[in-house]
């Protein structure tokens, strides 16, 4: 079956604005969750555990998503996943009480699992291995762009109900849907993108487990060196006593930087090999957890947030372009849910590290051993990408034949 001729201009109407509409929708309700568990009669303790239901969602599905998508293709697992978040966004939106508030929270993290394996296995299948790095930093990076505008976009069109933040992110998730649907790229392409066996997920996992308990646990180091990096910018700036407004500032610029390097990353990565990013990303963030317990004031909180904003946007897209380069044609989806799993539950561990060396009474001590986590992580990379992907750098290459 020949794979069909793609650009990123071709894909944009029907992966990445679907992408961008569907995260600003999430970004939009993030900071207003706490308000509506409170509005429920929550404390803030039952919010913050609240807001933990999206990733607790999205880990949950990881599995159950890839299954999904590989019984019923990719185009059609993000449409259902439109459909879901839209449904589940209703819920939060008009749940009388912390109950089906929660199970709304529960089922947004999960639709996004859906919405995220879906295409990332449909850009797996469409794009040439030599462009595939471009495709997919550049879904990463959109993503990013989303979920920055969300916050502004609920600014906008809350006044006094928190809910109608929510009824945005229905609309939101509709739209995307409709775009994914009339997408006649993605229409043209669905058979070439759907999967050309049906193996079960467990199945799939048992036939890949070498590969996924060696370079995948690279992965899982990787989710959580890049968790932490959301939860120790805020939680220093508590402890230098920043006003926390001062501290969502550095941490928005941070975010900024970040967002500008998806692109060259992709580029570079397709030049010259995954390991040129994923390194490099890694050795950086790992001297700014090194260097942040030094900094006693804003600015040098600024200077550290922008280094892990500059080593996180570098490595922008490695992760999805590594499950994309050793995953099987076969049940190509299935083993994409493994992969994220992984990195997902790495992002859910990095800040349950910090918090329990805060718990343990040294901040520090819990920055410093993400400073080791991030050294881990790029030793194992160095290691475990040549011997799956030959796409690890130019020697790999050349010595599959490919250049």
């Amino acid at each position: 079956m020949t794979t069909p001729a793609w650009s990123l201009r071709a894909l944009m109407p029907g992966v990445y604005l679907p992408v961008i509409v569907v995260e600003i929708g999430i970004g939009a309700i993030l900071p207003f969750i706490p308000a509506e568990v409170v509005d429920r009669g929550g404390s803030l303790a039952t919010a913050g555990a609240m807001a933990a239901l999206i990733p607790v969602g999205r880990i949950l599905a990881d599995l159950p998503a890839g299954g999904l998508a590989n019984r019923i293709g990719d185009r059609r697992a993000m449409i259902l996943a439109c459909l879901l978040a839209a449904g589940a966004a209703a819920l939060v939106a008009s749940a009388p009480g912390l109950v089906l508030l929660a199970v709304g929270l529960f089922l947004l993290g999960a639709s996004d699992a859906v919405f995220g394996l879906a295409r990332q296995s449909y850009l797996t299948a469409v794009v040439p291995p030599m462009q595939r790095a471009r495709a997919l930093s550049t879904l990463g990076g959109v993503a990013r762009i989303g979920l920055f505008i969300g916050p502004f976009a609920g600014a906008l069109v809350v006044r006094e109900d928190p809910t109608v933040a929510f009824w945005l992110a229905v609309a939101t998730s509709l739209v995307a849907g409709g775009q994914v649907l009339l997408s006649r790229e993605l229409a043209g392409a669905a058979q070439v993108a759907q999967q050309e066996g049906h193996g079960t997920v467990v199945a799939t996992i048992r036939e890949h487990l070498h590969l996924l308990t060696r370079l995948g646990v690279a992965i899982l180091a990787v989710g959580l060196v890049r968790g932490a990096r959301m939860t120790a910018l805020p939680l220093w700036g508590e402890h230098l006593q920043l006003d926390p407004s001062t501290t969502a500032l550095i941490v928005g610029v941070a975010g900024g930087v970040d967002m500008l390097l998806f692109y060259p990353a992709g580029k570079l990565m397709d030049a010259r090999g995954r390991l040129w990013v994923a390194i490099p990303s890694m050795i950086t963030m790992g001297a700014a957890f090194v260097a942040l317990p030094f900094t006693s004031t804003a600015l040098g909180l600024t200077g550290v947030a922008l280094l892990l904003g500059i080593g996180n946007g570098m490595g922008s897209g490695v992760v999805m372009t590594l499950g994309a380069d050793v995953a099987p044609a076969a049940d190509r989806a299935a083993f994409l849910g493994a992969w994220r799993l992984l990195y997902d539950a790495g992002s859910a561990a990095g800040p349950l590290g910090l918090s329990a060396g805060a718990a343990l009474g040294s901040l520090a001590g819990g920055v410093w051993a993400m400073a080791g986590f991030s050294a881990a992580a790029a030793l194992a990379l160095w290691k475990m990408v040549p011997r799956f992907s030959v796409h690890a750098n130019r020697g790999t290459r050349r010595r599959a034949g490919i250049e």
